[in-house]
C-alpha cells in the first residue's frame, strides 16, 4: 500500500525535470508547483488533537471528491482541501506518531464510486472511478471496506476484485459481499470481493482483528452478493476470526453507528471477549456521528465528500498490550472531525506553507488536475448568476435549485427540439435526483456531474385532463395519514437500496434547530459549516461554525402548471422513469374515468436528466 519504487523514481524524475532542487529553495519562481493558501479566510481549528495509544485518520463516503470543494461561497472553502493535500497531512501525522511512540492508522468506509466528474466523468469504454481509485490505493491505508456505490454495477465491482483490492494485499474488506467469477478452471463461484477480515499488527505490535461490513443492501447488481448482517455473525469463519483476543477489534464498514446493525457485529463479538477494546469506523448516512456502545468501545462515522476527516484517538490499557487482557476499566477515547483544508492540516502537522507539501503530495494534485483535462472537466455550459442551494434557501425560491430544475431547467431541456414542445405539459421528478448544490460562477461538465449525476429518462402519459394532471404533484407529496404506514415502507425500502438524503437532511435540520442557527448566523461571527451534535464527551468539531441554515423540502417537485386552461383540457404528464408505478397509483387513484397502464406511458425525450442543467446553462447563463 505504500508507493511502489517505480512511482517513487516517477515521482523523482518529475519533480526534478519542473523544479530542479525544489527541496532545497522553497522560494524560488516555480510558484505553480507549489499549491496556493487558501484564497477565502478561513477558521484555523480550535485546539491540537488529543493523541492516544492507537490514533485512526478516519475518511468514508468520497464519492470521487479528490480535487476538494472549489467554489468560493462558504461552507465549500472549508473542504477544499485535495487529495494531494491529504496524502501531505497523512504523512506529516505518521511522522509525528513516530516522534510520540504511538500508533496511527489510517482508515476508510466505502464508498470510492459516484459523485463528481473525476469518478464519473470517464470516456465510453471505460469504467466508473477505475481513475481516480489509482490514486487512492498509493495513500497508506491500513484498512478499508467496500461500500454500497461500489455494487450498483457489476463492472465497478469487478474492478474491484481484479484491480483495487489486490493492492491493498488483504486489508480491503468484504466481511458479507461476494462477486460471481470465473475462477481459473472456468468454474463460476461466487467469492468475497476483498478478504472476508484480516488480522495484522500495528507499527507498535499491537494485534488487531478487523472486519468489513456493509449494511443489508439490496439495490446490488445482479451476479453480486450481500449477506444480511445477523446472518454474517453466525458464520462458522466469524466464529474463527474472532477466537483467538486481539490487542484491539478494528471494525470498519459502511454502515451508520446509529439505527444499523453494528449491535449485532459487537455483541457477538462480546460473547467471546466482554472487555477487548472495539473500534468501530462506520459511514453511509454522509453525517457526522459517534457513540459509545459500552466504555471500552467506541463507534465513528465522518460525513460525506470529503467535508470531514474523521480523528479517533483511545488510550488503551498498557498491560492489555502485554498479553494481559480483562481490564473492565473505561478507556479514554477522543474524537474529532476535521474541515479538509490546508489551513487544518497545516495547523495540525505544525507545517507552513511552504514545508508542507510532500512530492507525493505533489504528485497526486498534478496527476487529478491532468485527469480533470483528460475528461473534459472544465468545459463550460455557464456562468451561473447567484447560488442555488438544496436546503440552505426555501422551496420554491430563487435560491433553491429544486425550483431551478423544476421550475426553470426542465421545462426549457425537456422540449428543445421535441415534437411535443407546443403542448401543454405538468413536468415532475424527485427532490432525491438533485444531488449537490450549483454555485455562482463558473459552471462546467463537472458541476453538471456533481450537481445532477443521475442519467434517468423522462415519459409521459398524453391527454390527461389538466384538473387530474394538476393534482398529482401534490398527492404524492401529501399523503394522508391512511397512506403514512405505506410510506414509511417505502422509505424502508429506499434505505435498503442505498437512499441516505432522508437521514441527511433530518440531520442537517436538527443541527439547525438544536444550534439556535438564525441566532449564531445573524451575529455574523463565524463562517458557515457543520456543527456537530452527538453521544461522545465533549466538543467533536475541531472548527467551530455556525449551522448551515435549513429548510425543508418536498420529495417531488414539478415545473409550473400552465396557466389559462380549462379542468378538462389535454396536457402531457411527464415525469422522471424513477417514480413511473408510484405515478401510476396515484393518477388510478384521483379519477376513475380510465384506468392508465404502462401501456399508455411513451418516451418523452432523448434528453436524460443528468444533461438538463448542461442545457440549461448553455441557454441561459451566456
Amino acid at each position: 500500500m505504500q508507493l511502489s519504487s517505480l512511482l517513487a523514481l516517477a515521482l523523482a524524475a518529475v519533480a526534478a525535470r519542473a523544479c530542479p532542487g525544489e527541496e532545497h529553495d522553497h522560494a524560488h519562481a516555480h510558484e505553480h508547483e507549489r499549491r496556493a493558501f487558501p484564497q477565502t479566510p478561513l477558521t484555523p481549528p480550535s485546539r491540537p488533537l488529543e493523541w492516544g495509544d492507537v490514533n485512526i485518520i478516519h475518511t468514508t463516503d468520497s464519492h470521487g471528491w479528490l480535487l476538494g470543494h472549489q467554489k468560493a461561497s462558504f461552507p465549500e472553502p472549508n473542504y477544499s482541501g485535495d487529495l494531494g493535500d491529504f496524502a501531505s497531512f497523512v504523512s506529516h501525522m505518521k511522522q509525528i506518531a513516530e516522534e510520540k511512540d504511538v500508533d496511527l492508522l489510517l482508515v476508510d468506509s466505502g464508498d470510492l464510486h459516484d459523485g463528481t466528474g473525476l469518478s464519473d466523468g470517464y470516456p465510453p469504454g471505460g469504467v466508473d472511478a477505475h481513475e481516480t481509485n489509482r490514486f487512492v490505493f498509493d495513500l497508506p491505508y491500513d484498512v478499508m471496506a467496500i461500500g454500497n456505490h461500489e455494487l450498483y454495477v457489476y463492472a465497478n465491482t469487478l474492478d474491484m476484485y481484479k484491480t483495487f483490492a489486490p493492492r491493498l494485499r488483504g486489508r480491503y474488506l468484504s466481511s458479507n459481499v461476494n462477486i460471481t467469477v470465473q475462477n481459473e478452471h472456468g468454474k463460476v463461484v461466487s467469492v468475497p470481493v476483498g478478504d472476508r477480515f484480516a488480522k495484522f499488527k500495528t507499527h507498535k505490535g499491537r494485534k488487531v482483528t478487523s472486519l468489513g461490513v456493509l449494511f443489508d443492501f439490496t439495490g446490488n447488481d445482479v451476479n453480486t452478493t450481500v449477506q444480511k448482517v445477523e446472518d454474517m455473525v453466525k458464520e462458522h469463519w466469524f466464529a474463527e476470526a474472532i477466537k483467538d483476543e486481539p490487542d484491539f477489534f478494528l471494525l470498519v464498514g459502511h454502515m451508520p453507528v446509529r439505527k444499523d446493525n453494528w449491535p449485532a457485529v459487537f455483541d457477538a463479538i462480546r460473547k467471546v471477549h466482554p472487555t477487548t477494546p472495539i473500534l468501530i469506523l462506520g459511514g453511509h448516512t454522509h453525517i457526522r456521528d459517534c457513540l459509545q456502545l459500552d466504555g471500552r468501545s467506541i463507534a465513528l462515522e465522518s460525513g460525506r465528500y470529503m467535508e470531514t476527516v474523521g480523528w479517533l484517538s483511545a488510550k488503551l490499557d498498557q498491560h492489555h498490550h502485554h498479553g494481559q487482557h480483562g481490564s473492565k476499566q473505561n478507556i479514554t477515547f477522543t474524537r474529532r472531525y476535521l474541515d479538509p483544508n490546508r489551513v487544518t492540516y497545516e495547523y495540525h502537522t505544525r507545517r507552513g506553507n511552504h514545508s508542507f507539501d510532500t512530492f507525493q503530495g505533489r504528485y497526486i494534485t498534478r496527476a487529478l488536475n491532468e485527469l480533470s483535462r483528460r475528461f473534459n472537466l472544465s468545459d463550460l455550459f455557464g456562468t451561473a448568476p447567484r447560488d442555488y442551494t438544496i436546503s440552505q434557501s426555501p422551496y420554491p425560491s430563487n435560491g433553491s435549485q429544486l425550483s431551478l430544475f423544476a421550475a426553470d431547467a426542465m421545462p426549457y431541456a425537456l422540449t428543445l427540439n421535441n415534437s411535443r414542445a407546443g403542448v401543454p405539459n405538468i413536468m415532475i421528478t424527485n427532490s432525491g435526483s438533485q444531488r449537490f448544490d450549483v454555485y455562482a460562477g463558473p459552471f462546467d461538465k463537472n458541476d453538471q456531474l456533481t450537481a445532477s449525476p443521475f442519467a434517468d429518462a423522462f415519459l409521459y402519459i398524453p391527454d390527461v385532463p389538466f384538473a387530474v394532471a394538476s393534482q398529482v404533484l401534490p398527492t404524492l407529496n401529501h399523503a394522508g395519514a391512511n397512506e403514512r404506514r405505506a410510506l414509511e415502507e417505502r422509505e424502508r425500502e429506499l434505505y435498503a437500496r442505498g437512499e441516505v438524503d432522508t437521514r441527511y437532511l433530518r440531520w442537517l435540520e436538527d443541527m439547525d434547530r438544536r444550534s439556535n442557527g438564525p441566532e449564531r448566523r445573524a451575529a455574523q461571527n463565524a463562517t458557515l459549516g457543520y456543527v456537530t451534535h452527538d453521544d461522545c464527551p465533549g466538543v467533536g468539531d475541531d472548527t467551530l461554525h455556525a449551522p448551515l441554515p435549513f429548510f425543508s423540502t418536498p420529495d417531488f417537485i414539478g415545473s409550473n402548471p400552465p396557466t389559462g386552461l380549462a379542468d378538462d383540457a389535454p396536457v402531457d404528464l411527464v415525469f422522471v422513469d424513477f417514480i413511473e408505478t408510484q405515478l401510476l397509483q396515484i393518477l388510478n387513484g384521483l379519477q376513475s374515468a380510465k384506468t392508465y397502464a404502462k401501456s399508455d406511458v411513451l418516451s418523452y425525450t432523448d434528453v436524460l436528466a443528468n444533461a438538463v442543467l448542461g442545457l440549461y446553462a448553455e441557454k441561459f447563463w451566456n
